[in-house]
């Protein structure tokens, strides 16, 4: 694959950071929203917004129009957030040649659909290979260079490789999979529990609740992930449990700083508003509670973040209807069968 035709979709802290590792195989498009970012980072190579203090190279070619941008390309990285990302697939519709890879670098649920971001892309773009990139992919740390991964998930494991070869570096290792609907799920749901995990921390609670948090957070994730057609063992590697450790414990996840806030006492809409960049799990906690609800599944922490970011509870009802559940076994019997097979 030419990293020529290679389009990353989204301006944002990490598809300028993608769109900069990309540059190191050749000359990238990266495609902003606003002609006015647009022309800042042409001119300063610097997105000051988003990533500031980190410089791109000659070689990330910024475009404010977004036929323009994808039209000849092989690959599109598409790392806008859910609530415009079939907005801005309709937009590539006349311009995206037939038979070019999708790739959503987001982390959500689409409100109203309930669908996954490749579903979007299957519906708006029918006839492209769509997949996903998930991980433990704090944007400022990759693009500082620390060492980090990911997960490139598509049906087609060949496809798949071709995009690892582009982006796999000495600091960014990038790991194949094809098992796109659990790495979806994986980083959606994390998001959520990330929310929830922050209310911890605001409210003053210690590391085991954390812990237990982060722990039933991801029983939660996999029965959703496995009802819908997911692999468990998705659910132990980097975009399952690498995913949700980073987003429910780092300072720099915007997620978890929301639900701190919650925790403190502060309104969401005074959260939201102090905020420039988008929290996904905010958007993504009802819809996600409607699918698990959908197909039967069981997720009370994420229910309990969609009923407080609705105004429904508070925080100190959220816990106290956690820890009121009946007593269970601790593993899911379809879940054991599902790692023991």
């Amino acid at each position: 694959m030419d990293a020529s035709r290679v389009v990353v979709v989204g301006a944002g802290s990490w598809g300028t950071t993608i769109a900069r590792l990309l540059a190191g195989n050749g000359s990238i498009t990266l495609w902003a929203r606003s002609p006015e970012l647009a022309a800042c980072l042409a001119r300063d190579r610097e997105n000051p917004r988003y990533l500031p203090g980190v410089r791109l190279p000659p070689s990330v070619r910024p475009e404010a129009s977004l036929p323009d941008a994808v039209a000849g390309a092989d690959l599109v990285l598409v790392a806008v957030p859910s609530h415009g990302f079939r907005g801005v697939l309709e937009s590539m519709v006349p311009a995206l040649p037939d038979g070019a890879a999708v790739v959503s670098l987001a982390k959500g649920i689409e409100v109203g659909t309930n669908l996954r971001m490749s579903q979007v892309i299957e519906q708006v773009l029918p006839g492209h290979p769509a997949g996903v990139l998930s991980g433990p992919n704090l944007a400022h740390e990759v693009a500082a260079g620390q060492p980090a991964a990911t997960v490139v998930a598509l049906a087609d494991e060949s496809l798949a490789r071709r995009v690892q070869d582009l982006l796999h570096c000495s600091t960014f290792r990038v790991y194949t999979a094809t098992d796109v609907v659990g790495c979806e799920i994986a980083g959606a749901s994390k998001n959520v529990m990330a929310i929830a995990a922050g209310i911890s921390d605001g409210l003053g609670f210690g590391e085991n609740t954390r812990a237990v948090l982060i722990t039933r957070g991801l029983a939660e994730q996999a029965r959703l992930g496995l009802a819908l057609g997911g692999q468990a063992l998705t659910f132990g590697g980097l975009a399952g449990v690498g995913d949700l450790v980073a987003t429910c414990t780092s300072p720099q996840s915007r997620n978890r700083s929301v639900g701190v806030a919650l925790g403190e006492g502060r309104p969401l809409a005074d959260v939201l508003g102090g905020m420039h960049m988008v929290a996904e799990g905010v958007r993504t906690a009802g819809p996600m509670v409607d699918l698990a609800r959908a197909h039967g599944v069981e997720m009370p922490i994420a229910e309990q973040v969609a009923a407080l970011v609705a105004g429904d509870t508070t925080p100190a009802e959220a816990v106290a209807a956690l820890m009121e559940r009946p007593p269970r076994a601790e593993w899911d019997p379809g879940l054991l069968r599902e790692l023991q097979a």
